[in-house]
This record gives C-alpha cells, sequence and structure tokens, in this order.
C-alpha cells in the first residue's frame, strides 16, 4: 500500500514538475509580451492561460499532498512553539502591533548571533575580505544614481476618511476581478475591453489611474471616493539636518556604501585586485503589504558580499577547492522545458556554460557549504538561475539560493554578476575615478588618440566644468577603440555629446599613435551574493522543528551545536545543596569557556526539563544525580537520539567544547564512555 502510494505520488510530482515548466514558460511570455506594449488582446489571452495553468498545479499540488499527511508541516504546532518560547514576537505587541515588524526574543537573538557569526568566519575572515560598517542613512543623490528612488515608486492613494492608503493599481485590478466574477454572462467584447484596462493598470498616470478608479466606482473603507494618485516609494524618507532641505532615505540594501568606499578598499587593498568587501547591516523597505512572517518584513538583515574582479578575468584562485562540490541548478532552460532540477558539480557547470563563471559558481558553492554548516537541510535547497526576462539589462548572469519552506521555494541568497554597472554610475554621477590598475608581464603596444585642446573655446562653452571635460576626453583617448566614435562623430556630424557635454570639432584635434603600456587601467565588474538573514533565519526555524514520534506534542528544535542558542542544559537530580553546588560549579565552568549554559533548577520532572531544553534546542543536557556526590561523574544527554553517556564530570566542558565545535561527534563520544539507560518520564 505505502509502495503504491509513493509510486503514485512520483508520478504526480512527474505531472507537477511539467506544469511548473509550462508556468515558467508562460509568465515569461506574458513578460514579454508586456515589456513589447503588445496587443491588449494578445496580452489578456496570454494572462488567461497562465491563471489556468497555476489552477491545474495547485489542484496536482493538493491531490499529492492527500497521500502522505504526515508529510504535511505542522505549522500550529510551530507557531504555538515560536510564540511561546519567544524566538519571535510582534513588535509593540500590547499597542496592537505594527504589520511587518517583529522582535526577535532570547532565542532567536542567540541564534541570530551565532549565525551571523558563522557567516563572518565563514566567509569574511576565511576569504580574507575587507569588512565595512556603513551608515543606515543614505542621501538622496547615492540611492537616485544607483536607481533606487526612480525603481521603488508605486502609486498610492488614501482614505480622505481615515488617511488609510492603497496601492491605486491593485485596487482598479481587484475592481475590475469583482466587476467580472459578477457578471459572468457580460459580452466578450465588452469582457476583453476591462481586461485591456486591468492590464495597463501599473502602466497609467496618476490622472489616467484616477480616472479608471472612478470609472470602476472604487470606494474608500469609509465609503468616500479615494484622495489623488500620488507617487509611494519603497524605501523610508527622511530629512537630514534640522534645516529640513537635506533628503535621505534608509537603505533598501547595504551595498551602496561599499560602491561609493571603492577607491579607499582598494587602497586598503594595496591597489590588488581581485578582492572583496562584506558588510552585515539593516536594510529597510516599507512594504505595502507585508506578509508570511520573516519572510516580508519592514526591517531585515542583510550580509551583502562585493567582489571586485577583472572583467576580462573572472577566474577565481580557489576555484579547485569546491569544483567537485555537488549542487542542485535549476536552469533556466530546465525551468522552461522539463521542470526538473539537475544534480550538478561547480566544476562541470562553469565548463558547460551553465554558471557563466568562476567567481559566481564558488560563491555558490561557498553559500551552500555555509548552509549545510549551520544545519540547513540540504535536501531542500536549489539554485535557480533568473530568466533573461528576469534580470536587469547590465547582469550577465544571475542564481537565487531557494530553501524550500512551508511556504514554498523563498530566495533567501541572491548571486549576481552585475558587471561594471555599479561602479561606472557613480563614476559618472560625481565625475571620480572608479578604477583599478593591472600590471602587464611585458609591455604591450596600444593604439591611443594624442589630443590637442582650444583651451579658449572649452573656457568659453564649459567655463568651470572644462576640466571634466578635457578629463573625460582624455580618459576616452587612452584606447583608440574608445576614441574612434567620438572621433568619427566630429568628422561626419561635427559635434558629439560625452558624458552629458555638447564637444563640437573646433574644441579639440587629435591624431591617432601608439604607445607602449606598463598596465591597463579598468573598471571592475562585481559579482555580489546577498544574503537576507531574516529569512535564513526563519527558513533554520523550520527547517529544525519535528515532533518526537511518540509523542507529537513533544516540540524539538533540531539545531547544530554550533548555532544553537544554548550549548549545554544542567540540571540537579534533587534540590539538596550539595547537587546544586556541583550543578553551579558545572555551568560556571561551561560559560568561562564561552559555552552559553541553561541551569534548571525548577521542580519539574527531569523528563519535563529536557523537554523544555529540547524546544530551545539545547543540544546537551548535563545531570548531577546522587553518583555525582559519591564518584564525581555525571550523565550527559543528547537531544536528538536522547542517549545519555556517563562521565566524568571534568570531561564535560572540553567534550562539550568539541562537540560545539566539530572536534568530537556523539558517536565518538558513546564509543569512548559507558551508555547508560535512563527512562524519561
Amino acid at each position: 500500500m505505502a509502495s503504491s502510494a509513493s509510486a503514485e505520488g512520483a508520478a504526480l510530482q512527474d505531472e507537477l514538475d511539467a506544469l511548473n515548466a509550462q508556468i515558467t514558460k508562460q509568465g515569461s511570455h506574458v513578460r514579454a509580451l508586456k515589456k513589447a506594449s503588445s496587443n491588449a488582446d494578445e496580452v489578456a489571452s496570454a494572462v488567461d492561460a497562465l491563471k489556468k495553468l497555476k489552477i491545474e498545479a495547485e489542484s496536482l499540488r493538493q491531490k499529492k499532498e492527500a497521500l502522505d499527511p504526515t508529510a504535511q508541516f505542522n505549522r500550529k504546532s510551530f507557531d504555538e512553539l515560536i510564540l511561546r518560547k519567544m524566538f519571535i514576537v510582534p513588535s509593540f505587541e500590547i499597542h496592537g502591533g505594527v504589520k511587518g515588524l517583529f522582535d526577535l526574543g532570547p532565542p532567536a537573538c542567540a541564534l541570530k548571533a551565532a549565525m551571523v557569526d558563522a557567516w563572518r568566519k565563514h566567509f569574511v575572515l576565511a576569504e580574507s575580505m575587507l569588512e565595512m560598517e556603513c551608515t543606515c542613512l543614505t542621501p538622496a543623490a547615492v540611492l537616485k544614481t544607483s536607481g533606487h528612488v526612480e525603481r521603488f515608486t508605486d502609486l498610492m492613494v488614501k482614505d480622505p476618511v481615515s488617511g488609510e492608503c492603497f496601492r491605486a493599481d491593485k485596487l482598479l485590478e481587484d475592481a475590475i476581478d469583482e466587476l467580472l466574477e459578477a457578471t459572468p454572462d457580460m459580452p466578450t467584447e465588452e469582457r476583453e475591453g476591462h481586461l485591456r484596462i486591468q492590464i495597463q493598470a501599473d502602466a497609467f498616470s496618476p490622472a489616467e489611474l484616477d480616472e479608471q478608479l472612478a470609472k470602476y466606482g472604487c470606494k474608500a473603507p469609509s465609503g468616500e471616493a479615494y484622495g489623488p494618485s500620488f507617487p509611494f516609494n519603497l524605501m523610508f524618507k527622511t530629512s537630514i539636518g534640522p534645516e529640513g532641505t537635506a533628503v535621505g532615505y534608509l537603505r533598501p540594501e547595504t551595498a551602496q556604501g561599499l560602491f561609493v568606499n571603492f577607491r579607499r578598499l582598494l587602497d586598503a587593498n594595496a591597489q590588488k585586485m581581485p578582492f572583496a568587501a562584506a558588510q552585515i547591516g539593516l536594510g529597510f523597505r516599507n512594504e505595502i503589504a507585508p506578509r508570511s512572517g520573516l519572510l516580508r518584513v519592514r526591517e531585515f538583515c542583510m550580509g551583502e558580499i562585493e567582489h571586485f574582479v577583472n572583467p576580462d578575468d573572472k577566474s577565481h584562485p580557489n576555484f579547485p577547492s569546491v569544483a567537485s562540490k555537488e549542487l542542485v541548478l535549476f536552469g533556466r532552460d530546465d525551468q522552461l522545458g522539463s521542470g526538473k532540477t539537475k544534480t550538478v558539480t561547480v566544476g562541470d557547470a562553469v565548463a558547460s556554460g551553465l554558471v557563466n563563471n568562476e567567481t559566481l559558481a564558488y560563491f555558490m558553492a561557498r553559500t551552500q557549504l555555509f548552509m549545510e554548516k549551520i544545519g540547513m537541510d540540504p535536501a531542500r535547497l536549489r539554485f535557480r538561475q533568473h530568466l533573461t526576462t528576469e534580470m536587469a539589462h547590465y547582469a550577465c548572469d544571475c542564481w537565487d539560493l531557494e530553501i524550500q519552506s512551508s511556504y514554498g521555494w523563498v530566495e533567501c541568497v541572491g548571486h549576481a554578476d552585475r558587471a561594471c554597472y555599479d561602479l561606472a554610475v557613480h563614476s559618472k554621477a560625481t565625475k571620480t575615478p572608479m578604477v583599478a590598475t593591472m600590471k602587464l608581464d611585458e609591455p604591450r603596444e596600444v593604439s591611443v588618440a594624442k589630443l590637442k585642446f582650444d583651451r579658449k573655446a572649452l573656457g568659453k562653452t564649459f567655463k568651470a566644468d572644462q576640466r571634466v571635460v578635457s578629463g573625460a576626453l582624455e580618459a576616452l583617448a587612452e584606447d583608440w577603440a574608445d576614441f574612434e566614435p567620438i572621433a568619427t562623430a566630429l568628422e561626419t556630424e561635427g559635434k558629439t555629446t560625452v558624458d552629458g557635454f555638447d564637444i563640437t570639432k573646433d574644441m579639440v584635434t587629435w591624431k591617432k599613435t601608439s604607445k607602449k603600456v606598463h598596465e591597463i587601467k579598468f573598471t571592475p565588474s562585481v559579482i555580489e551574493p546577498s544574503f537576507g538573514m531574516g529569512r535564513i533565519l526563519y527558513s533554520l526555524l523550520e527547517h529544525c522543528f519535528y515532533q518526537r514520534d511518540a509523542d507529537e506534542q513533544r516540540c524539538v528544535m533540531r539545531f547544530k551545536p554550533a548555532v544553537a542558542p544554548q550549548k549545554c542544559a544542567v540540571l540537579p537530580i534533587s534540590s539538596g545543596e550539595e547537587v546544586n553546588a556541583v550543578v553551579d560549579a558545572i555551568a560556571a565552568e561551561l560559560m568561562e569557556s564561552d559555552l552559553a549554559t541553561r541551569i534548571d533548577k525548577s521542580t519539574a520532572t527531569v523528563g519535563r526539563r529536557y523537554s523544555r531544553a529540547d524546544e530551545i534546542g539545547v543540544p546537551f543536557a548535563v545531570t548531577v544525580d546522587f553518583d555525582t556526590l559519591t564518584n564525581g561523574t555525571v550523565t550527559l544527554r543528547e537531544r536528538d537520539s536522547m542517549k545519555q553517556i556517563r562521565l566524568p564530570k571534568s570531561d564535560v566542558t572540553r567534550l562539550v567544547f568539541d562537540f560545539v565545535h566539530g572536534r568530537c561527534s556523539w558517536q565518538e563520544a558513546m564509543a569512548k564512555y559507558p551508555v547508560v539507560q535512563v527512562k524519561e518520564d
């Protein structure tokens, strides 16, 4: 019977994979149609087909889950444990709370600290990265240059009575959906007209959107008409200084602080390339509809790495160390084809061109190793490649590490080859060179342009900017391939534009020549792994949660010793003074070795106290009993197996320390010390 259900489940999974591939392909088709401003009827037909595929996939998924109810995640028990043990609680709860804001309680705070510490050791220390801590408050000019000011804007409307805000295009889409559902016999032509308006909802101007909302009778919760549409930026805006004239934002990501400090970072690295900079800190996004717990919040912790590399050489010196590591890859061809992932070694992925370059693949492998190190379930990890329609125009390749949770596959770490975009835009906006130098083994002859300026003409036209203009032209003249289009335009049209300045033929003369160079200057490319620490933390909580087979009321957090909030519990078998004195001594010795320790001297049974420790993921528990007073031995319990060994109390700290640092396994300890049978009641 079980075998039959398993076979049926595998068959359903194959159908689901194929259907998901169709959904991905159809979704990509819809995005391409919208981007190309295609015929509204064609877009509407494509959207309708996509909806039907999603409904079919959801039906298949439910059918598959029904075959094995035990495999379903017990969210009720999980949520109850998370709240009861104060892993995560709503912020400002007694005041009603605020959507998208959460507080980490003592267990999650310690878990996050251990996770971040492991991240720093795994990446920053092991890779000799340059770590920075940049300000969260960012001037508007920086984020305007990066594109965030424009990209993070949506149109909003306000309830004139309550002041509550809503996303305008979503209101229009919902109103049209309600109209169509309420009028199933609507003539086809009229129906298609409404769908055409719905498809264009996110492309309307404020005035056009207001007109459509009025046309469809959209009313605010108060019953009044919505106020006029206005731009809403997902960044938190503020003013810097008491005058209120300098606009700033709480940063939506940590990366910009590293980009603008590139020149100083390069100096700090003795001008050596490639190198990486890293930062752990808070990001802020004023999400319109926060949801899914820690997966979509308004304030979040990020860990970002910016690896600066020569765009013509993206090899990595440590790549051989990870070349044999296997990753589960979901390439764009598989997403649009079979719908199935492939398990591929990192070396093969680069050799076949599936992953664009060694450095990108190297960080993907290192991310996988980090996830395994902190205790994530490898069977629920995959790397999904961005489709062509998802990628920014400047990106070379992008892969997201996705973690499977009860919410589905969730993007938790982005890996992007961002090319030279970030440094180039900041360089152009500030007229600051963001370049690195590569020494050549042998001098190289290159074609350049030798320039002669008419300083009088430059000064008359550009005044204080004449040095900026001449500097821009001289930079282009360093390579004839860069200057040739300028020369051609000046020869044929008599004018051209360089960095926003209009140059005319009378301002400069040139001559093509050659020179020997001993070094080459270039704008580095950036390979960026970006970690959503909050999403990783939540996923780790889900992956570590389980209930004992014998008793579903006994919940356990299966944290690895290295990241467990508390490493060891120390429990007395009785409340006698002699026993408690030993408990205090053992706990003090553990804490002196930086091992967070839980002491539970309550009157509950030992079994109940073990369960309390299990619920917050304490991996080991020392019990001081009456034998301790006579022969100096204690029992040490391992959380997941519930097996116990008896050992001298003097060995406890060293052994737990070795467990935490991966120097000894529980199996090795059981081989060394006698295993004792203890009934947990």
